[in-house]
């Protein structure tokens, strides 16, 4: 609000101001014209000179300037265009996108530590969870599993060799063999997380490498180019490609990552429900009465409304890129310095020019 209130402020002086001198200015042209002379005085045509030397180009309206998207004027072009952005002379394309190979490689070498350390954080956690953690506890599943299966394997021989006691071995074996499909349940459902964090430590860098290369083209200059609705409305129809045209290439990686992790979650939590199927028909046939029949119906009510979640994410991300992208095309030349442009004008006094794109 109050940016909006010093902009009506500087828009009142140079209105106040281009009054004054015109007002001054047609004092001078009436007086002049009474002798029949030229109102423009050498000194003026100097001034002008001298504004179009100093910008080192030809002053054009405003209005046309605006419309462009640059001034004209390096030091005005070349501003700072975000608060965020970082000086680095670290520009190589290829160096920057070899580093990017390793964890937050890519943001260390353009001077982004924090976002960096971010990702690398990130990564290194989901590689210790997926590579060392998971595969512990995979481990240890074995081990408790092992004394059941021996167990079961132990009852099954004496139910063959000892006929009178078969009622009995069959109950040991029967609760032994539970035993044995409560650690598969499990271990099913552990390998389902392991995979979905394997998938979202590799979404991640994607995003680092699709943020390292936005990074670097940002280094090389914003471009404030008003780009078409139409056009980015269009190429966004395919995951990413709005999001490209409008060079916002974190955001390209975001949204392969989130599509990515969808995906295969997706994916990972149908098979834990084919699982639960399998075990469900398989135990109405052996025992429709078990009290497990329960748990399992949980289980695949659980996993379904799980992946049901997934499948909406994937909708909704899908269309909120579509969004994105139209909007930021929308604004591309937002942040342009030529929506606020301050010069001379050809009555020697100073013009300002302010443009508001709705």
């Amino acid at each position: 609000m109050l940016f909006f209130v010093w902009l009506l402020a500087c828009a009142g002086v140079a209105v106040a101001t281009d009054a004054k001198n015109v007002t001054a200015d047609t004092a001078k042209v009436e007086k002049v014209q009474n002798r029949g002379e030229d109102p423009r005085t050498e000194e003026d045509e100097e001034d002008l000179e001298d504004a179009e030397d100093s910008a080192g180009v030809e002053l054009e309206e405003p209005v046309k300037i605006a419309e462009r998207g640059k001034t004209g004027v390096a030091r005005i072009d070349s501003l700072q265009t975000y608060e965020w952005d970082v000086e680095t002379e670290h520009n190589s394309l290829p160096l920057t996108m070899l580093f990017s190979l390793f964890p937050g490689g890519g943001q260390f070498y353009t001077g982004h530590y924090i976002r960096g350390g971010f990702i690398t954080a990130l990564e290194l956690a989901l590689a210790y969870e997926v590579f060392i953690n998971k595969r512990y506890q995979k481990n240890r599943r074995f081990d408790q599993a092992k004394k059941f299966q021996d167990s079961v394997y132990t009852y099954s021989r004496k139910m063959l060799r000892n006929r009178d006691s078969l009622s009995y071995f069959q109950a040991k074996r029967n609760e032994y063999a539970e035993q044995i499909r409560t650690f598969s349940d499990h271990k099913i459902e552990e390998e389902d997380l392991r995979k979905s964090e394997l998938t979202w430590m590799i979404g991640i860098h994607i995003y680092s490498i699709f943020d390292a290369y936005g990074i670097w083209v940002n280094n090389q200059g914003h471009s404030v180019e008003y780009r078409p609705v139409l056009g980015a409305l269009l190429r966004s129809f395919v995951p990413g490609w709005g999001q490209m045209y409008n060079q916002e290439y974190g955001k390209a990686g975001l949204l392969y990552m989130g599509l990515l992790g969808a995906s295969v979650s997706i994916y990972s939590r149908q098979n834990v429900i084919n699982y639960y199927l399998d075990r469900k028909h398989a135990l109405e046939k052996e025992n429709p009465a078990s009290e497990s029949l329960d748990r399992i119906n949980e289980q695949i009510l659980y996993f379904r409304k799980n992946r049901n979640q997934y499948i909406w994410g994937v909708v909704l991300i899908y269309l909120y890129s579509i969004g994105d992208a139209v909007v930021d095309a929308m604004m591309s030349d937002f942040d342009s310095p030529a929506h606020f442009v301050l010069g001379p004008d050809f009555r020697g006094g100073l013009e300002a020019s302010i443009t508001l794109d709705f």
